[in-house]
């Protein structure tokens, strides 16, 4: 199992309602949706090792 750490994040309120709207419609939890958003950013960028993009919660697929 992947070890998982936690940080603290504060954002404009604004942004954390507009943050919390997008997980809602996508069914995530906040958490899981900053993390799909970062995952994907890392990976984009080619920052992201490739063994940090396996394991649980990576299936980053919404159907449409």
């Amino acid at each position: 199992m992947t070890e998982r750490r936690s940080f603290l994040f504060r954002g404009n309120p604004d942004l954390l309602d507009a943050l919390r709207r997008w997980a809602d419609d996508e069914l995530r939890s906040v958490n899981g949706q900053l993390e799909f958003i970062l995952r994907h950013a890392l990976r984009d960028s080619g920052r992201l090792p490739k063994k940090a993009d396996e394991g649980p919660g990576t299936t980053d697929q919404v159907e449409t």
